[in-house]
């Protein structure tokens, strides 16, 4: 069974930063291909970043590539989200997610994914 637990969730000014991460507990003899997806109230889930077993490979959505960047501590069994020159439209909850690194599917869809945080709140103020 696997288990995630966001936490560094929080109220920010736009422009502000804010690292989220992401515990995740697992089968020890399994690998797992992690993401980060948001939803904001009235809209759909939608990915915001994904990172190979390794940490070798990264993904990022077009609204966040080049101010947001997701990593990887595979010693910690620890995910992380660092998101700079946040926007009033990166409102909303955000979770973590995983699924096991054969499973496949594009990184951007949330029905490719099995497992998932309960999320974390990022608040961004204009």
């Amino acid at each position: 069974q696997v288990q995630l637990v966001e936490s560094g969730g929080g109220s920010v000014q736009a422009g502000g930063s804010l690292r989220l991460s992401c515990a995740f507990y697992g089968n020890p003899d399994s690998s797992y291909y992690m993401g980060w997806f948001r939803q904001a109230p009235g809209k759909e889930r939608e990915g915001v970043a994904a990172i190979d077993t390794l940490g070798r490979s990264t993904y990022y959505a077009d609204s966040v590539n080049g101010r947001f960047t997701i990593s990887r501590d595979n010693t910690k069994n620890t995910l992380y989200l660092q998101m700079n020159t946040l926007k009033p439209e990166g409102t909303a909850m955000y979770y973590c997610t995983a699924r096991l690194y054969h499973a496949g599917g594009s990184w951007y869809l949330a029905d490719t994914y099995k497992y998932w945080g309960p999320g974390t709140q990022v608040t961004v103020s204009s």
